[in-house]
């Protein structure tokens, strides 16, 4: 699913009735953030690098606005109810905006803190899912390996970010003292499965398409050797078909 109002949440789920659009503008002033949905981080992976005819773009009053427009990117973790065992993702976009120096929470929106919405996210009223996330969500940070994406970037390049995003947040899982370790963690307690099994015969053939191609020539998806292919589960599953009847 994927949309600005808030998505529904159930594990009955259902086929994408309607294609992810080619152009999805992002708003500037009063921003709501915009959600995409899956039933796991991998199959999102999936559909943007899927989704080469997509792109995000700033909407014609942001450029006007600002002169370089960056996303600003929140990963959530969430359940249909308290008892279910099943986890959802939610990606929700937002256009980075600054932090008035004067404004009372400053030093906490500008802290570079994962566990802290950007402020881009507090110029509206937020999704009520977000409001009740408690401590599953990550707000990518920007670190020197990996800085905010410059409107306006295509989805296969958004999969890309997210992959970056994730092996940085890999080399520090283990070290609970590191706030970047926290999507990781979360990706390994909400889908431990993920880890198990022997890759497919699809996952060990060799990298094809310009997504691979470009994350071959950037290193993303090498520090991983457990599969025997060189590449973790999340860039392996870069590889595979992906069908919309998959996804809502």
């Amino acid at each position: 699913a994927i949309g600005f109002q808030s998505p529904s949440i159930t594990d009955d789920l259902s086929l994408m009735t309607n294609p992810i659009p080619n152009v999805v503008s992002l708003p500037y002033s009063e921003p709501q953030p915009l959600h995409l949905k899956s039933p796991t981080w991998a199959l999102l992976l999936r559909v943007l690098a899927d989704s080469h005819l997509s792109r995000f773009e700033p909407s014609m009053e942001a450029s006007a606005q600002i002169e370089k427009c960056q996303l600003r990117t929140v990963v959530q973790f969430v359940k249909s109810s308290p008892t279910s065992e099943t986890w959802h993702t939610v990606l929700w976009f937002t256009i980075d905006q600054p932090v008035p120096a004067v404004h009372p929470d400053a030093e906490k929106y500008s802290s570079n803190d994962p566990s802290v919405l950007p402020f881009s996210y507090s110029l509206s009223t937020l999704p009520a899912l977000l409001q009740e996330a408690g401590d599953n969500v990550y707000a990518i940070p920007k670190t020197e390996l990996n800085s905010w994406p410059v409107l306006p970037i295509t989805f296969p390049n958004v999969a890309l970010y997210l992959l970056a995003t994730f092996q940085e947040s890999k080399t520090h899982e283990h070290d609970s003292t590191n706030a970047l370790g926290k999507l990781a963690r979360l990706i390994t307690a909400c889908y431990p499965s993920a880890k198990a099994g022997p890759p497919s015969v699809a996952e060990q053939e060799e990298p094809k398409g310009s997504l691979m191609r470009l994350s071959r020539k950037f290193g993303i998806g090498r520090g991983t050797k457990k599969s025997g292919t060189g590449r973790t589960p999340e860039s392996q599953e870069l590889i595979t078909p992906f069908k919309s009847e998959e996804f809502s």
